[in-house]
């Protein structure tokens, strides 16, 4: 029997729930903050971002932090993590043939890889990059997308750890003081402000925002050693201290945009958006080199009623692709969805029974969020709710590259 979690508790949500008076996100996004006009972080910062930053001063700070970086004997002067997807490809395509700067590109191998996913690594390499691919043993990485999935509703946090903590441990054994990521996520989708004037993020912060904490004694206890965990694990923070590793942002740096981001890398790094629309939203080109992407983002759903078309509806209403109405008209018809195809390679890769599934998802539907009504389970509360859409309606997509 699998324990009911406190969702609530866990993630200090708010037992009022809230929608975003400007987009389609709700309060219940961890760390999100509502102003008194009830506009959500993400919106006033996006705001800021069109009318009161001077982005010509800001490619400036970039210039001047490149300089202090490039390095005149032919070693790397920046890490770049990047997948082969369009955002980290932007970051490594611009700094080496705009900045030109000496990148090594890092890529912590996808649980299960896709097909289109390995497609467009392959071609970003070939546009002209150095590269690492960080693989850990593949059984003890099974064991904790089992655990994790169990025990924090998230399959990813095994990858999610390594993708965190490899740039890191790769700039230290480099000797290569600066990472470069692309968009600061916290600010540009709504969570802590903390660094939304900042180009740069503490490690300390980098940590809070990234893992579900379960200490070393929670995973010896499911027969998972230090040792296992080795590759997973980021260096010492006397090690990081002693390299000068600075995180940075290229999103402070430059207008962060995802769709011309897409249109940047279908030019310079061959990259190439999926066949079909991924399975809960209408997006081809985001997160798709992991068949269990979808996963992660359905159990957001169940935790916070937040699905993968919310997400990707409120930034394109911020960059003013798509109208708030049309964004909602996304989420009725997508959020939510369930990610059919590729679930049964996630059983297997998991070694669970879909009843198990199904117990494991459940305990982490809270009360404030969730109820069942004939044995169907319903969001209490949509932003759907009180607008004039029906199921049938099909979304009108203008300027928007997501649908391509």
């Amino acid at each position: 029997m699998i324990e009911k979690r406190n969702v609530r508790q866990i993630y200090n949500l708010p037992e009022e729930i809230k929608f975003c008076k400007k987009c389609t996100i709700s309060n219940q996004r961890p760390r999100i903050v509502f102003d008194e006009d009830g506009i959500c972080s993400a919106c006033s910062f996006s705001e800021i971002k069109k009318h009161k930053i001077d982005w010509q001063e800001r490619e400036k700070e970039l210039q001047e932090l490149c300089n202090r970086h490039r390095k005149s004997d032919g070693r790397y002067d920046v890490i770049v993590p990047c997948s082969g997807g369009k955002d980290g490809g932007v970051v490594a395509h611009q700094l080496k043939y705009k900045y030109n700067m000496n990148p090594l590109c890092v890529t912590w191998a996808p649980l299960l890889p896709t097909d289109i996913g390995r497609k467009n690594l392959d071609s970003f390499l070939q546009a002209g990059f150095n590269h690492i691919l960080g693989t850990a043993n593949p059984v003890i990485t099974r064991k904790l997308t089992k655990l994790a999935f169990i025990y924090m509703g998230e399959p990813f946090q095994p990858f999610i750890y390594g993708q965190t903590n490899f740039p890191i441990k790769i700039a230290v054994q480099n000797n290569v003081s600066l990472i470069m990521y692309g968009e600061n996520g916290e600010v540009e989708y709504g969570g802590d402000m903390k660094n939304a004037f900042s180009p740069t993020r503490e490690i300390v912060d980098h940590d809070e925002h990234y893992f579900s904490g379960k200490p070393p004694e929670f995973w010896s206890s499911h027969g998972i050693t230090r040792s296992d965990l080795q590759p997973f694990m980021r260096p010492t923070l006397q090690e990081t201290k002693e390299n000068k590793t600075e995180i940075h942002f290229f999103g402070y740096y430059h207008y962060w945009d995802p769709q011309d981001n897409y249109y940047y890398c279908k030019q310079n790094t061959g990259f190439r958006p999926n066949y079909q629309r991924t399975k809960g939203t209408y997006s081809k080109y985001a997160s798709i080199d992991d068949k269990i992407d979808g996963l992660h983002y359905y159990l957001g759903y169940i935790k916070f009623g937040i699905g993968r078309t919310t997400s990707d509806t409120a930034h394109e209403i911020r960059d003013g692709r798509i109208t708030r109405d049309e964004g909602i008209s996304l989420v009725k018809r997508y959020d939510g969805e369930f990610p059919s195809i590729y679930f049964n390679e996630f059983l297997d890769y998991c070694d669970i029974s879909e009843e198990q599934f199904r117990e494991v998802v459940d305990s982490w539907r809270s009360p404030h969020i969730w109820y069942c009504k004939q044995g169907q389970w319903r969001l209490k509360r949509a932003i759907y709710d009180n607008a004039s859409l029906t199921s049938e309606q099909k979304p009108v997509l203008i300027n928007s590259a997501q649908n391509l």
